[in-house]
């Protein structure tokens, strides 16, 4: 149903004349009666009737009217809240730990330049201890890291987790069975900066397996740790999604081995009283749930 024709018959309801609903619309009194003939056609029913003393509704016609006005209102305030939006200026600073990076975050952005076409978006990249550090400073505004921070002026919400994963080069030397972290911990692993959250989860895996200083070697980047294993020089310990092409075309496996370190949570950390900032927390679980949907459950688990 045309809503261009529902806002013709609500005007011409309110006005009861042809020539005055034209006159409103900026078209003919014959562009009017055509529109409403449609209306009539389609909904099979009289809406109108006509006399000396001019239009008045049909019985009928009062029905369609009252849901008419609720279409029309609920366009009206689509179209307001899509004016607010797109009205806003200003800036906003997001800090991204590389999971995000190499994820979810692209459709974020773009969601972001849809619903903010005049925000600048200014991104910085580094790791959650540091991307912490800088909120708390009031340097950036929102951050999605690791960790839920707990502080007076600072709120956090878990979005979702990634699964994790001992992943290895097909053709390396690394690809073998092993008979658990115990055997696994006599290579050399490869996994996130020293004192993350998940570099910290691996050390407590290999500790509780008895194996007290494991050859754990920190990289700050998700590119150099996926380069380094694409280039046979370890087993590394992140999660699947990063790689899931590699796996996918073979030069990347996954190892069949059941002790793995906890999921690497994904959490969204925003300062209190930024104007504005919570609707990208609401965007940002939008965005997740699309990408989750896409992805699948053995490589993302939302939260809640």
């Amino acid at each position: 149903m045309n809503l261009k024709f529902l806002e013709t018959f609500v005007w011409v309801a309110r006005l009861k004349s042809f020539r005055l609903t034209a006159d409103k619309l900026f078209t003919t009194q014959a562009s009017i009666s055509s529109r409403i003939a449609v209306l009539e056609s389609e909904l099979g029913v009289k809406l109108f009737l006509r006399d000396s003393r001019g239009v008045s509704l049909t019985p009928e016609g009062l029905k369609v009217l009252e849901y008419a006005e609720q279409m029309m209102d609920t366009m009206q305030a689509l179209k307001q809240s899509i004016e607010t939006r797109s009205s806003k200026v200003g800036r906003v600073r997001i800090g991204v730990m590389d999971t995000v990076i190499h994820t979810w975050l692209s459709p974020l952005v773009a969601q972001m330049m849809d619903h903010y076409p005049l925000v600048e978006i200014e991104l910085v990249a580094d790791t959650s201890l540091n991307l912490c550090d800088q909120l708390q400073k009031g340097f950036l505004d929102l951050i999605l890291q690791t960790d839920l921070l707990r502080q007076e002026s600072v709120r956090s919400l878990e979005l979702a987790s990634h699964p994790m994963g001992w992943i290895v080069a097909s053709n390396s030397i690394y690809n073998r069975e092993y008979s658990g972290v115990a055997d696994l911990a006599r290579e050399r692993i490869i996994t996130y900066s020293k004192n993350s959250h998940p570099h910290q989860d691996v050390l407590a895996l290999m500790q509780a397996n008895g194996v007290m200083t494991p050859r754990l070697n920190c990289v700050n980047s998700v590119s150099a740790i996926t380069r380094l294993l694409r280039d046979g020089f370890g087993i590394g310990a992140l999660p699947p999604v990063l790689v899931a092409e590699e796996l996918a075309r073979g030069e990347l496996t996954l190892l069949a081995i059941d002790q793995r370190p906890p999921n690497l949570q994904v959490v969204v950390s925003w300062r209190v009283g930024v104007e504005w900032v919570e609707e990208i927390v609401t965007l940002c679980q939008q965005v997740l749930e699309g990408y989750a949907r896409k992805v699948g459950e053995s490589y993302i688990v939302l939260a809640g």
